[in-house]
């Protein structure tokens, strides 16, 4: 248990230098993946912490990581759009967006958010070896497991729910992606399943991308002239989800 634990703590670590690396990247604007990446990082610590939820220390880390995610997410949100525009031909919007998305980046990097997430990682371990001494950490990588499992089964029942909500089915398979990923020894997992998760993953993500720009263009009118090309991208994304979900049935068997 001593080992399982120590090994979280590493992973926490290991996540808050990546936080702080892709933070300054976003400062001093080195590249254009570093939001990207702090977003991956982010994503990586709530995976980890979900199945933790309810000890000691757990619910403020995951709520400062969470209100990060909700400040970056609109801002990722558009650098994805903007490539579309410039593809397609539509500079002004894109030079229009552009400024908005700097000026995000500035109100993200200065936000409180941000520094409460630093705060509450610079004390994470210390609360975690101390609720370990108490005993509050006994059983843990069974209770850890046992949430995970969890997350298969809701995906296994929603896999097969003729009225699926690809929102819910998106949201699952990254639960069950991302916790695979933060716990590989709890659920082993063979064959091609990450593979089929990471291209079921996708495939909504094209989805869902086209959903909002759809409704981006009803709100913006100068996106308007994409809305036609959307609405078929859109179809022909539904179908490419659909055909990746039911490649996943296989490996989520009902019980």
């Amino acid at each position: 248990m001593s080992r399982f634990i120590d090994a979280l703590i590493a992973q926490v670590l290991t996540l808050e230098v990546q936080l702080r690396a892709s933070q300054a990247r976003l400062a001093a604007r080195t590249d254009t993946e570093a939001l990207h990446d702090m977003r991956i990082a982010l994503r990586r610590l709530r995976s980890l912490l979900r199945p933790l939820r309810d000890l000691p220390g757990v619910e403020p880390l995951r709520a400062a990581a969470g209100a990060v995610g909700e400040l970056s997410g609109p801002l990722r949100d558009l650098e994805v759009l903007l490539p579309e525009l410039r593809a397609k031909g539509l500079g002004g919007a894109e030079a229009v967006r552009l400024a908005r998305l700097e000026a995000g980046y500035e109100r993200l990097l200065a936000s409180s958010a941000l520094e409460r997430l630093f705060r509450h990682l610079d004390a994470w371990p210390a609360l975690w070896r101390q609720a370990q001494r108490s005993g509050a950490l006994s059983g843990l990588r069974k209770r850890v497991r046992k949430r995970l499992v969890k997350q298969r089964r809701q995906l296994a029942r929603a896999l097969r729910d003729p009225a699926h909500d690809r929102h819910r089915l998106r949201l699952l398979i990254k639960r069950v992606r991302y916790g695979f990923d933060a716990y590989p020894e709890l659920i082993p997992v063979g064959g091609d399943e990450p593979a089929r998760l990471k291209a079921a993953q996708s495939a909504l993500g094209d989805w869902h991308d086209r959903l909002q720009w759809l409704a981006r263009a009803e709100a913006e009118p100068d996106l308007q002239p994409l809305a036609s090309a959307w609405r078929a991208e859109l179809t022909e994304a539904e179908q490419r989800a659909d055909q990746a979900l039911e490649l996943l049935l296989e490996h989520f068997p009902e019980r």
